[in-house]
C-alpha cells in the first residue's frame, strides 16, 4: 500500500481547498482578498492534483503503472489552474469564471463524492 503520509497530505490538501473555495464562491469577486486567496487554492488544488498522480487506483483499471479513470479529473486540474490564471491576468473574466467553476465541481465535487464509493480507502475509514 502507498504511503499513508502521501495520501493524509493529499486528503488535507483536498479538504482545505475544498473549505476556501466554497469560501471563494460565497464571497465578493475581485477584491484585494479574493486575489490572495485565489492564489492560495490554485497552489493548494496543484499541491492536491500532484499529490494523486503518486497515488495507484485502488478501483478500475489501470493504466500506465498505476494510473484509473479518477486520475484524468488531476490532469483537468493541472491544466485548468494554470489556464484559469492566465485568463483572469488578461482580463478574460468569463474563462476565469467557468474555468474555476470546472474546478470546483470536477477536482472537488465528482472526485470528493467518487472518494466515498465501495473499495476507496475513505469509504472504508468512514463506513468501515
Amino acid at each position: 500500500m502507498e504511503s499513508l503520509g502521501l495520501i493524509y497530505f493529499h486528503l488535507v490538501t483536498a479538504v482545505l481547498s475544498f473549505l476556501l473555495g466554497t469560501y471563494l464562491f460565497a464571497r465578493r469577486k475581485g477584491s484585494p482578498l479574493h486575489k490572495r486567496l485565489g492564489k492560495i487554492y490554485m497552489l493548494l488544488m496543484i499541491a492536491t492534483a500532484i499529490s494523486t498522480l503518486f497515488i495507484p487506483a485502488q478501483v478500475g483499471p489501470q493504466v500506465f503503472y498505476h494510473f484509473g479513470y479518477i486520475h484524468i479529473l488531476s490532469i483537468v486540474t493541472l491544466y485548468t489552474v494554470p489556464e484559469s490564471l492566465m485568463a483572469i491576468r488578461r482580463g478574460n473574466v468569463k474563462k476565469h469564471q467557468q474555468g474555476m467553476v470546472i474546478l470546483y465541481v470536477l477536482a472537488l465535487l465528482v472526485a470528493g463524492a467518487l472518494a466515498f464509493t465501495p473499495g476507496r480507502l475513505l469509504h472504508t475509514w468512514v463506513f468501515a
